[in-house]
């Protein structure tokens, strides 16, 4: 049965002895209310549940009180999220300028002011790099060393130095002995005296081996 306020009025299942008159509802049921705001049955449960809004006695919703409810308590809700976001969106305290220390002024009687240390030329990032490269060219030059020894291109340097002195010895005893091969047989030819030959070859020869003694000999 439905009055003409668009009420619904049931009546109950059964009537008992203690309830002579007719009980009616007074409100619409919660999927109608649902309807009437075009949400879903749930949410109308989920504001009933939450105290959004609040269902008559016998668990009927009033259209009216309950929208006006309704919109109340939803601009309460939104309030309460917007004030935390009002308070985020305060301007910025202006930031607080540090104090200059006063200017140090000097007299002319006290010298002039300190020289400022130079800042270091390379950073930590650049004498970094710098030893790496150095790194490498040093393991490149100590594999190449290595590989040309492997090859025989290269000897000991205490080894060339002793085979440099052993064969200038050798060429030294060579030529002292010459004047004494040579100097009969050019007399002869010559038709002087040998010993004074010999006696003029030898000065001769010692003279020569001293220029020569003279050229320092470099193994690099």
């Amino acid at each position: 049965m439905r009055a003409s306020s668009g009420v619904v009025l049931t009546e109950p299942f059964r009537r008992t002895e203690h309830t002579p008159e007719r009980v009616f509802r007074v409100g619409i049921s919660i999927r109608a209310y649902a309807r009437e705001r075009g949400v879903s049955d749930t949410a109308v449960r989920k504001a009933i549940k939450v105290g959004r809004i609040t269902p008559e006695p016998d668990g009927t919703i009033n259209s009216a009180t309950a929208d006006a409810q309704w919109l109340n308590n939803t601009d309460q809700a939104l309030q309460r999220k917007q004030q935390p976001e009002a308070r985020q969106a305060q301007p910025p305290r202006p930031e607080v300028q540090p104090e200059r220390p006063p200017t140090r002024t000097f007299r002319q009687d006290a010298g002039p002011p300190p020289t400022p240390t130079p800042a270091p030329a390379a950073s930590s990032g650049t004498a970094l790099l710098q030893a790496r490269t150095a790194n490498e060219v040093l393991k490149a030059q100590t594999n190449k060393v290595r590989l040309a020894r492997m090859k025989g291109e290269l000897i000991e340097r205490s080894q060339a130095m002793a085979q440099v002195f052993k064969l200038a010895r050798a060429e030294r005893d060579a030529w002292l002995n010459w004047p004494t091969r040579v100097s009969a047989q050019l007399a002869s030819n010559l038709a002087v005296d040998a010993h004074t030959l010999h006696v003029l070859l030898e000065a001769a020869v010692r003279e020569h081996l001293s220029e020569l003694g003279e050229v320092a000999v470099r193994v690099d």
